[in-house]
């Protein structure tokens, strides 16, 4: 069973099977603040739950609840309280939290989507030299949930491939795909929070290095 229709449940429906709940509807916009569209996923969480008691759920998480500096956005606090409802109250539960999704279509506010988009229309934008992100091929979900997530066990994961990237790794690699320069001015702000990955998910991408990572997503998804 499959709850949405975004990036994220398109991604997962080969895998879809009647034993399995991917709760992939809900609040997707980060700088959400209206009230009414945290209390609609969180009711349709429980509604979908007492319909589905003996099913095991799947819920996409942020891994924005680690990040300091975002403790009070409305947005945090939302997903801590699902994370806590499905903790609480949910027998057969696996809860992934992800990174910054790149894949075809999607949100077009995700970092990978603005950025590709402001280059590809000649847009000024501001580059944040102490910015970092951690990134993560929507491929790479179904692949775990296909080798680990089905068999884990109430458990809530950091899902996202372990490399902090610099925004004008980014740009470059966007830059260099599509042959074209980004109009961007630098500022000497941002920040990153730090993530710890169970051993688990750095042998899942043990193969993978920060460059090639990078180019294949450049190269699938422009």
């Amino acid at each position: 069973m499959i709850i949405g229709n975004g990036i994220i449940a398109n991604a997962v429906k080969s895998y879809d099977r009647e034993d399995i709940i991917f709760f992939a509807s809900g609040v997707s916009n980060s700088l959400e603040t209206r009230t009414s569209e945290f209390e609609r996923e969180l009711s349709l969480l429980k509604t979908v739950y007492e319909d589905n008691k003996e099913k095991k759920l799947i819920y996409f998480s942020t891994l924005s609840i680690h990040d300091q500096s975002k403790q009070k956005s409305p947005y945090v606090i939302h997903k801590k309280e699902i994370e806590n409802y499905i903790e609480h109250n949910i027998d057969h539960y696996l809860i992934l939290r992800i990174g910054n999704i790149v894949g075809k279509g999607g949100n077009p506010n995700t970092l990978f989507n603005f950025l590709k988009t402001q280059i590809a229309n000649n847009h000024e934008f501001t580059l944040h030299l102490k910015a970092r992100r951690l990134l993560l091929d929507i491929e790479d979900i179904c692949r775990f949930i296909d080798s680990q997530g089905l068999q884990a066990h109430n458990k809530t994961i950091n899902f996202s491939f372990p490399y902090y990237y610099d925004l004008k790794e980014i740009i470059n690699a966007i830059e260099k795909e599509t042959d074209q320069k980004g109009l961007y001015k630098e500022t000497n702000e941002g920040d990153f929070y730090k993530v710890d990955f169970d051993e688990d998910i750095m042998t899942f991408f043990s193969e993978k290095t920060p460059q090639g990572y990078l180019e294949t997503l450049t190269r699938k998804y422009i």
